[in-house]
């Protein structure tokens, strides 16, 4: 298993999916540099692409305040991506970044061609709901 996919496979929506279904998610992710003090995610604004940090340091900030300070093996947007929902954080690199980017049309395009791989990860979303939410799902 590739360091990309090791670290895909730590997210709690894709946790459940297997090495060959994490390889075809990873072949879908593009490499990035993103310069120290750009805002690469912005608060509010429709989530389009996940991010896996792999060299670099970047703030989040919700508000305006600073919240967390992510870095290698940090991956942001990830539920944007599989739910489509806005952005609930700003995230700011710090330091210069290498990432690598995973585009929401071409992963909704890979579940829509494999419904085993979009079973699982609505298992996962429906039950990540539950723990946090036990009241919620009956």
């Amino acid at each position: 298993m590739t360091n990309a996919s090791a670290t895909l496979a730590r997210i709690d929506l894709l946790s459940e999916l297997s090495k060959t279904e994490l390889r075809q998610i990873e072949r879908l992710m593009t490499p990035i540099d993103i310069r120290a003090g750009r805002e690469f995610i912005t608060e509010g604004t429709p989530g389009r692409e996940a991010f896996i940090i792999l060299e670099g340091i970047a703030s989040v900030r919700h508000n305006g305040r600073v919240i967390a300070t992510v870095g290698p093996g940090e991956v942001l947007g990830e539920v944007a991506v599989v739910a489509g929902l806005r952005r609930s954080a700003t995230v700011v690199a710090e330091t210069d970044i290498v990432a690598e980017v995973l585009d929401r049309r071409e992963f909704v395009a890979l579940l829509d061609a494999n419904p085993k791989l979009s079973q699982k990860i609505l298992i996962a979303a429906i039950k990540r709901l539950h723990d946090l939410e036990p009241g919620l799902l009956g």
